[in-house]
């Protein structure tokens, strides 16, 4: 097990790797691995640990009864999940959890988490504020894609995503984590008409694209 890696996460943020191998004996870590397209939590499942992603990549994806698809998030190595259903887990899952990639993953008891040891250390302690500052970003997140779902055309869904990661990324050259299907899932959109929107904007000189690249384009005065 990479105990720097994880000591380098969002949720270890500030323990030593010692401290991180330390702290993975009392917290229940289990490491498992899980091929492409398998669904590591269903929905309706009451869960207990939470997953810390060391490889591969995750969508949380929500199907309505008619089977249409609807990605809520994409977790990247590094990065947490399930860690709200953990905490209430009389709650069941309201989305599938699926590796999009042969993925590792840690998996962690929440409430050891949660609960300090009996020494009260101050790496402990950091990594209940970690996990705090990690459910309350994630949070902001989910706000931000009601803002992009929220415009009733598909080109203004696209120009608020695509506007807020080049914001987020520093640059008006982007890499997003979605292939166009998840891209169209992300939105709500169907994908054809998605496509055919994209095609509109670069013939518009809005923005050029390549697979998931894209550069939105500012047009100088005439």
């Amino acid at each position: 097990m990479d105990y720097q890696f994880i000591a380098d996460t969002e949720l270890f943020k500030g323990c030593t790797k010692q401290e991180a191998e330390e702290m993975l004996g009392c917290l229940g870590a289990q490491e498992k691995s899980f091929p492409k397209e398998y669904t590591i939590f269903h929905a309706g499942q009451a869960i207990h640990k939470m997953g810390l992603l060391l490889s591969g990549g995750i969508h949380i994806v929500r199907t309505d009864v008619w089977g249409n698809q609807n990605i809520i998030g994409n977790i990247m190595p590094g990065e947490v999940f399930a860690e709200t259903y953990a905490c209430i887990s009389e709650e069941p899952m309201f989305a599938d959890v699926i590796a999009v990639r042969p993925s590792e993953v840690l998996f962690l008891d929440v409430w050891k988490v949660m609960s300090t040891c009996v020494s009260s250390c101050r790496h402990h302690q950091r990594l209940i504020r970690n996990l705090v500052t990690i459910m309350a970003s994630k949070n902001l997140n989910l706000a931000q894609k009601i803002n992009h779902i929220t415009p009733k055309t598909i080109r203004e869904r696209l120009l608020s995503y695509l506007s807020q990661e080049a914001l987020r990324q520093g640059g008006q050259s982007v890499v997003i984590p979605f292939n166009r299907q998840q891209l169209a899932d992300y939105l709500s959109v169907e994908r054809s008409a998605l496509s055919a929107e994209l095609s509109r904007m670069q013939k518009d000189g809005l923005l050029t694209y390549k697979k998931n690249q894209f550069r939105l384009e500012t047009r100088s005065e005439e």
